[in-house]
Order: structure tokens, then sequence, then C-alpha cells
């Protein structure tokens, strides 16, 4: 690619409430935003980075002017795998790359992927951990929700109580949660019990990244997902025989040119395939959706807790999301 120019703004993105999981409480997400503007076409991309891993906002945004000289020379998605590290920053950028490569070539970004035209995908609309009273009266909200997904904490009794008063007002939906590692090997037995009985059909990393070879052997009736496990495409590998689902997430993994790597890999290992978010607007969304067209689960509802999203936004009606071109990644507009 040629000279470009690059704009780099950081965002704070209100919810109208608190959302909860282990161990942490937001109340706002902060995102950094990237627009590369080569004269003629702009491309643009949102990054929240990866709480855990210390890779938040100020430090992509940071990364990203530290290499400011070297993109705005012109820089394309293969030279970017080499500039930055995983996380948010080459999020931002990559996905920015992606739309101004579809703006220059007339084409959507599905189309440049090698996908097929895309379809409105089932997604997971998430809980966050609560009184059981709380979340199943969230359940009740959800009325048009065909997926929900749990978040959990670590309190084994606690979290039944969760799992039970959401299955009872919410007897039709696929029912999934997110431990967020808070349990260890020792109770997993119990929750799984739990969640069987619940018919949960999905379990997201119950056990602390590190701890994954304390999976071996264990027979669980319910699939396990990777999560913090699974930060990016290294990682697969060591995935077989413990998981069987790797749940990819763009700022994890450093953009959509590695998630679809992952994507791909995960087939050829054997491992099913979800596609999950770091919250966000639309414009996070967007590129995600793209990837959620490979993906057996799908849970992309972040811009549903927000106070305010894009204009224009992705779509969500009954229990499904749908982007539009015009959102991120068509051909046709210069992005706004």
């Amino acid at each position: 690619m040629g000279g470009l120019r690059l704009a780099v703004a950081v965002e704070k993105l209100p919810f109208p409430a608190p959302f909860r999981i282990a161990g942490r409480v937001f109340e706002h997400q902060d995102a950094v935003v990237v627009t590369l503007d080569d004269g003629a076409h702009r491309g643009r991309g949102e990054a929240s980075g990866v709480f855990y891993l210390d890779d938040d906002v100020p430090r992509a945004a940071a990364a990203i002017e530290a290499q400011r000289a070297a993109i705005e020379r012109g820089i394309d998605r293969e030279a970017l795998q080499r500039l930055l590290p995983r996380g948010g920053a080459r999020n931002a950028l990559d996905c920015a790359l992606w739309e101004l490569e579809a703006q220059r070539a007339g084409r959507p970004v599905w189309a440049l992927a090698g996908l097929k035209p895309p379809r409105q995908l089932i997604t997971t609309f998430t809980l966050g951990a609560d009184t059981p009273e709380l979340m199943a009266a969230g359940a009740r909200r959800y009325a048009a929700a065909r997926a929900l997904k749990l978040k959990l904490t670590g309190d084994l009794e606690l979290d039944a109580a969760r799992v039970r008063a959401v299955r009872a007002v919410r007897p039709d939906v696929w029912l999934g949660v997110d431990a967020n590692q808070a349990y260890g090997i020792a109770e997993l037995g119990r929750l799984i019990a739990v969640l069987v009985e619940a018919r949960v059909e999905l379990l997201e990393q119950p056990l602390a990244r590190g701890c994954e070879a304390d999976l071996e052997g264990c027979d669980s009736p319910i699939p396990i997902a990777a999560d913090e496990s699974a930060l990016g495409l290294n990682d697969i590998a060591g995935l077989i025989g413990r998981f069987d689902t790797v749940n990819i997430k763009l700022d994890k993994c450093g953009g959509l040119t590695e998630g679809l790597a992952m994507a791909h890999e995960a087939r050829r290992a054997g491992l099913d395939v979800m596609v999950g978010n770091m919250m966000g607007s639309s414009w996070a969304m967007a590129p995600a959706f793209v990837l959620g067209q490979l993906c057996d689960v799908v849970d992309l509802d972040g811009p549903t807790f927000l106070a305010r999203d894009r204009t224009p936004a992705v779509r969500y009606a009954g229990g499904m999301i749908w982007c539009d071109e015009a959102v991120w990644g068509g051909p046709s507009r210069r992005a706004a």
C-alpha cells in the first residue's frame, strides 16, 4: 500500500448499568479507534484490548503512535503481523486495513476473505453475574433471545442457583456459561453435574490459563471452550485433547487476519469454533461478524451493553445479529 494518513482516537463507551464477571465490574468500555486514509478511501478499526493481559486502551494507542512513521509510509496486513504483536493495537489497525482494502478493491471484506455472502447469525446475549433473582429477571427481559450466556464467579453454590434460576424461567433457550477461570479442577466435576442437570450446552474457560493440562482425561458431557487459554494461532495445538471449542476474539489475537487463520486451523484440528468479543461498538462487532460466518457459536452482543452505539449500527432482532456493509467493510462508500 502507498502512503497513508493515520488518525488515532481514544473513546469512552458508557454502559447504562454496571456489568459484573468473576473478579471485575465494568461501568464503561474504553476503545481506541483507528482511521487509515489514502486520500480516496478510508478504513476504520476499533479495539478495547484485553484487560487481564494489561493490554489496555492507553497502551494500545501508544503502541500505534510508536509505529506511526512505518504505518504512514504504507503498510499491508502481512507487514502488520510483523510490526506489532497480537492485542488491541494490532486489531484496530488490522481491521482498518481490511476495510481500506475493501474500499480500494470495490469488494466487501467477506468476499476478500474468500467467504460466502453473509447470513444472519444467532448470537448469545450475556447476563452478568448477579443474584439468581436478578439474573432470572434479566433472562426474562431477553424475551427474543434464542441463546443466553451466564457469567459465573466460582462460588459453586451461588453459581448453581444462578444457572437453575435462569433455566427455570427460560426452558427454551440454548444456554452456555462462562466461568472466566474461576474454578479449580477439584471442583469441576460438581460444577459439570449442575450444568448437565440444567441442560447447559457450553462451559467456557473453567480453569485458569496455564492449567490446561488439568483437563486431560476430563470426560465432560458438556463441551468445554477455551477463551483465555486461546489467545492466538500458536495456542491451538495446545488445546487438542483438552478443549472442544476455541473462542476467538479479535482483541486477543490481534485482528481479523489472525482470527480467520485461527478458525481454519481449529477446524483442521477437529475443534469447534466460537467468536466472542471484549465489548465495544458496532465497529468492533462488524469484523467479528465476518469471522462469525465460520463459527458454531456466536457471542457478539457487545453493543447491547452500551448506552449508545454507532450510526449505522449492527442490528439485533429475533435473537440474531445482522451487520450491513454500510456499518463497516463495504466496498462502495467512503467511511464516515
